[in-house]
């Protein structure tokens, strides 16, 4: 398989993939160049059948060093361009327009399209999540079918902090039931591996030296079934969840979103409110009028 600038990619054994995102320094933040590493990553162990016949049966997704991902990586980059630095995967177009018309399409191309397309991979995947488990470190959880936390994981999506109505991938209440989200959202509370798996966002939860063995003795057990019919059943419950409304609720989530970028922009001249920002992304006050 391919090497990347952002992600490792291992073969622990023939029918299993393991895609470690490697950006430690940053505490695996997702920049671009990390977003379209693992969008290739993904198709080529999807795609891999092709010349081993269908040897890939489980995709796993790990985070090197601390954390499994701190969230979206909102620091000035040398490629950071959507449809420009990178191929677009989509098809909406209007990347270089101006105001909410450009926002719209990189977003709707980096983040919802794309962790879409991820969730509906046509195998089975499985999200190691140990450490802090961020904002846009929830999608990358979230896309995956099955999530196996460590016992010191933690998650949080605190955006309402910065002024935005949730992550653009918007299944909190599908994740968490309705209250806990509302909850969790108002409050930018973390809640703990213990109590995502009460709610049902997590499937298990094992000690953090453990984490890796149990994961891939998870996907060891899933990877001896009929390939078509893991994919069948992916294909199933996925179609059910939809047929529940999932997918226009993110959409309309996701269009909520955008307000929120056009009125912080009016008010604060940024697409969210400063004072809910890292300060190693916080525009200075001059930078900022």
């Amino acid at each position: 398989m391919s090497s990347f600038e952002t992600i490792l990619v291992e073969r622990p054994e023939p029918a299993i993939v393991r895609i470690v995102m490697n950006r430690p320094e940053a505490r695996n933040a997702q920049n671009l160049q990390m977003t379209y590493d693992l969008n290739a990553a993904f198709d080529e162990a999807v795609q891999d059948d092709a010349v081993q016949d269908d040897a890939v049966k489980v995709i796993i997704l790990a985070g090197n060093g601390p954390h499994f991902s701190s969230g979206h990586d909102l620091r000035p980059g040398g490629k950071n361009a959507a449809g420009v630095d990178f191929p677009p995967i989509g098809n909406w177009g209007g990347f270089a327009e101006a105001n909410a018309h450009g926002r719209f399409a990189r977003e709707q191309e980096i983040y919802l399209q794309i962790t879409r397309r991820w969730r509906n991979l046509a195998k089975p995947t499985i999200a190691e999540v140990h450490g802090k488990c961020i904002a846009g470190g929830l999608m990358l959880a979230w896309a995956c079918d099955l999530i196996v936390a460590s016992d010191d994981a933690q998650f949080c999506d605190p955006v309402v902090t910065m002024g935005v109505c949730g992550v653009e991938w918007f299944v909190h209440p599908w994740e968490l039931g309705p209250r806990k989200a509302k909850e969790f959202l108002f409050t930018a509370d973390a809640w703990s591996a213990q109590e995502a798996h009460q709610l049902g966002m997590v499937n298990r939860v094992v000690p953090r030296a453990e984490l890796s063995a149990s994961v891939l003795e998870l996907a060891r057990r899933i990877a001896s079934k009929p390939s078509f019919a893991l994919k069948l059943t992916k294909e199933a419950v996925n179609r059910s969840v939809d047929v529940m409304g999932q997918p226009a609720a993110i959409d309309q989530a996701f269009a909520l979103h955008q307000l929120c970028h056009a009125h912080n922009l009016q008010e604060f001249g940024m697409v969210v409110d400063p004072s809910g920002l890292h300060p190693s992304v916080r525009k200075p006050p001059a930078a900022a009028e």
